[in-house]
């Protein structure tokens, strides 16, 4: 009994044991069987996208950029192809290694180390970065020959930006270079994040950074077969890329070069308008710089020079190099005295040569110019005139009928980076200062605003843009350089629609009295000799800017001062009178009288844009040198004049 019970009670619990482990196995198989659902069912859309994810890959297809012309359809702007050498950090191992074995295949110098260094700085090591571009055909086979002793290393072809004309207008035209981490940033929180996959480079400055999204385009995308390492097998699809649109800009690129041809080494800006609508001429700012050495990432050497030199080549002073405007703002006070009926063309003022206010003498014409009235004031420039005048107005008034003109505000241009100037009032003091006793206007202060002196403060585009409505009679319209945009497919031509002009509501006639004075200035004032001979009828002023202050009982002797602590020429000029179509407005810093120097320059403009004529060989150097009235020499046809050197 005990043997059977014994037997009975090992089957039991080997039957609850195989009982137990059926449990088990059907549990197990219920699981397997569950996830399997789960799997192929639940999760299958979800998995099949993550299997044909690994099985394929999506590239972007970067569109070409659009290109920038000029008002005659001149390329400023283009692209070409060209081979460059390229290292994927995270795939070439050491990097210092890879590198000097390279240099035994391909030309790589020291500055082509430093330039990658800089863009591993800015960049994820697993992109691609260019160690050398534009390589050789010869080159290209010889690396070719020795790929695999390179992983992480190969050879693409790629676009590269190209400015053809180099230096000229490159402030207005602009430049590439590659997007660093914070344009990436801001990318990325915008809708164009997708548009910029694959994309290397942006635009930084001008017409390329304002214009960005017209000329970039719409990147395409093409969907390729890959094997389990990852290489290329076929293409299984294809999204052709937009290319960008084309900016035809107003600038006549023509007339830029011949003005900073005109120059020379001399620092400065002007800019041509016409206006009529607005539309920007040349935009000048010297000295420039070749936006060529951008577009791969500028060198250290060429950057220092660029950045330490005292002259600022990359500063645009145009858009951003504020200056006291000098007696080119009399016309302006001569219209506003007009306008708000504070003194009548016909009022005569003694100058004896000085003027006196609250106990301080202030300078004006040596000798004195005896009896002036509004016309001949300004004909001859005379400072006791505008120096009573300002006085008479008060530094508030003269704020407010300014400020509609532009000075002291943006225009509105479109381009990046403009600067708002300094127009003063009692308002405005109060706010630029800390101290109480430097918050106070004091009487004294307005004197010097009726010669543009003083904490007067504006751009040349400010200028020109004010000179223009007064040109066209009182009708402010906003500057612009982006003429139309052509589309990179169809190939039409659209006009970029601008906001209509503003008329500031002045009577025609004080607009003609003051027109009518600035005419003489070019016909028996400071700029006779340099209009002499002209078959047209323009008007301009003239005027000499304080770079440094000096006490009112220094005398000015400009070999006593350091080059750039000299007076400012200037000169703002409309042509021809009766109609015109051109106003400029001009600086040559520290360069001393505008009859001198700025003036010569908007003579050869005029002539020019009106005439068609180019000034000769031996004209041109005596403008670049500051010994130039009218014209000397026979000048050139100007369509006969090449663009670029032979």
């Amino acid at each position: 009994m005990t043997e059977l019970g014994s037997s009975e009670a090992s089957a039991s619990r080997f039957r609850w044991r195989i009982i137990v482990l059926g449990v088990v196995v059907l549990l197990a198989f219920g699981l397997v069987a569950a996830r399997l659902v789960y799997l192929q069912v639940v999760r299958h859309d979800d998995l099949a996208a993550q299997a044909e994810s690994n099985r394929t890959a999506v590239v972007p297809i970067v569109p070409n950029r659009g290109l920038i012309l000029d008002r005659n359809g001149v390329v400023l702007a283009t692209n070409y192809s060209a081979y460059t050498l390229e290292i994927t950090p995270s795939r070439a191992g050491n990097l210092d290694e890879t590198i000097d074995k390279l240099s035994k295949v391909v030309d790589i110098q020291s500055r082509d180390r430093r330039r990658f260094k800089r863009l591993m700085d800015e960049s994820r090591n697993f992109e691609s970065l260019p160690i050398r571009t534009r390589l050789t055909d010869q080159e290209v086979a010889r690396f070719t020959a020795q790929r695999y002793r390179f992983p992480g290393v190969d050879i693409k072809a790629r676009l590269f930006r190209s400015y053809p004309l180099g230096d000229v207008g490159a402030h207005a035209i602009g430049y590439i270079g590659r997007i660093n981490q914070a344009e990436k940033a801001r990318i990325q929180d915008t809708d164009d994040e997708a548009n910029y996959r694959g994309t290397e480079y942006i635009g930084k400055l001008g017409i390329e950074q304002s214009f960005e999204s017209a000329l970039h385009g719409f990147t395409g995308v093409e969907q390729m077969e890959t094997s389990a390492g990852g290489r290329a097998v076929r293409k299984l699809s294809s999204h052709a890329a937009t290319p960008g649109d084309s900016v035809m800009l107003s600038i006549d690129i023509k007339l830029q070069k011949l003005i900073e041809e005109m120059y020379g080494e001399r620092r400065g800006a002007l800019v041509a308008i016409d206006p009529r609508n607005g539309e920007i001429l040349a935009l000048v700012s010297k000295p420039t710089f070749d936006p060529n050495l951008f577009v791969e990432g500028i060198d250290v050497e060429n950057w220092q020079a660029l950045n330490e030199s005292i002259d600022k080549p990359l500063l645009n002073r145009a858009l951003r190099g504020a200056y006291p405007p000098g007696s080119t703002y009399k016309p302006f006070m001569a219209l506003a005295a007009l306008q708000l009926n504070k003194r009548a063309p016909s009022v005569i003022v003694n100058d004896p040569g000085f003027y006196t206010f609250g106990g301080h003498t202030f300078r004006s014409h040596e000798g004195g110019l005896g009896g002036v009235d509004m016309h001949r004031a300004i004909q001859q420039s005379s400072n006791t005139y505008f120096y009573s005048l300002a006085v008479e107005m008060g530094v508030d008034a003269i704020h407010d009928f300014m400020k509609p003109l532009g000075f002291g505000q943006l225009t509105g241009i479109d381009l990046n980076g403009e600067l708002r100037g300094t127009l003063p009032s009692t308002e405005w003091k109060r706010n630029a200062y800390k101290r109480p006793d430097m918050k106070r206007w004091y009487p004294g202060e307005t004197v010097s605003l009726g010669i543009g002196q003083g904490y007067n403060n504006f751009t040349m585009l400010q200028l020109a843009l004010a000179q223009a409505t007064m040109a066209n009679g009182g009708v402010r319209y906003r500057p612009h350089l982006a003429k139309a945009i052509k589309n990179a497919v169809t190939g039409a031509v659209t006009e970029i629609a601008q906001p209509p002009g503003e008329n500031l509501g002045y009577a025609p006639r004080n607009v003609e009295i003051v027109r009518n004075a600035m005419v003489a200035v070019n016909k028996g004032g400071t700029g006779t000799r340099v209009f002499a001979g002209a078959p047209y009828t323009s008007g301009g002023k003239t005027g000499t800017a304080q770079a440094v202050s000096l006490g009112q009982n220094v005398k000015y002797n400009a070999k006593a001062l350091e080059e750039h602590q000299r007076d400012h020429s200037l000169y703002a000029a409309f042509a021809p009178a009766e109609n015109p179509t051109i106003v400029i407005a001009a600086i040559v810093e520290n360069a001393g009288f505008g009859a001198a120097h700025a003036a010569p320059i908007a003579r050869r403009i005029f002539d020019y844009w009106l005439l068609g004529d180019y000034p000769s060989e031996e004209d041109l150097a005596a403008v670049q040198k500051g010994q130039a009235s009218a014209p000397i020499g026979k000048p050139r046809k100007a369509v006969d004049v090449p663009l670029a050197a032979p």
